[in-house]
């Protein structure tokens, strides 16, 4: 089972992310599931959420303590014990940062010791070129698919022109695209 476990505050988009990258699995043939915790429901409050990706039916709803990679929507939250928790060796941080990966890997040193690939993205420039606004959910999908290539990225576009009104889905997929070119990986 491949676990990603996604932080943000609420208003960034972190529950739609985790949902659309468990529908873009499910159309590359997994089984997959998404779902949200929340503290205090307000824009702003910290929000976590989760995805379980498998070949197998996913029965298990609790929250994800040993993720193979923890997405890190807002910025100030990158380097804070709790995201970081349970992160597992070898496994990813992708993180919206202007900081590259190699500032990361300084600053925190547990990463180097479990072998964490970094990966890094400006989604926030991204989104307000676009939006206007720093609403970075869908371009972290773009840098989560381009880490990792744990699902196609052909997936992930065919949910959003899914889900959204063309326009929408458009700028989206646009954030995508960029967010996934744009991201700098350092491997350990």
């Amino acid at each position: 089972m491949f676990e990603i476990r996604w932080h943000g505050r609420g208003g960034m988009g972190a529950v739609t992310a985790a949902d659309i990258t468990a529908s873009a699995a499910i159309k590359a043939g997994f089984y997959a599931l998404a779902f949200p915790e929340f503290g205090a429901e307000r824009r702003g409050a910290p929000v976590t959420a989760y995805t379980r990706i498998d070949k197998e039916i996913i029965y298990d709803r609790t929250p994800i303590t040993n993720p193979d990679v923890v997405v890190v929507l807002d910025p100030f939250m990158v380097s804070s014990p709790r995201v970081l928790a349970g992160l597992k060796e070898g496994g990813y941080l992708i993180a919206n940062t202007t900081k590259e990966p190699s500032e990361i890997l300084d600053q925190i040193a547990d990463l180097r010791r479990l072998r964490i690939t970094v990966a890094t993205v400006d989604a926030t420039s991204i989104a307000m070129s676009v939006f206007k606004l720093p609403i970075v959910n869908t371009a972290m999908i773009g840098a989560l698919v381009a880490a990792t290539n744990i699902i196609p990225l052909s997936n992930v576009v065919e949910v959003v022109r899914e889900r959204f009104p063309e326009r929408l889905a458009e700028a989206n997929i646009h954030l995508i695209n960029e967010s996934y070119k744009l991201l700098k990986v350092m491997r350990p």
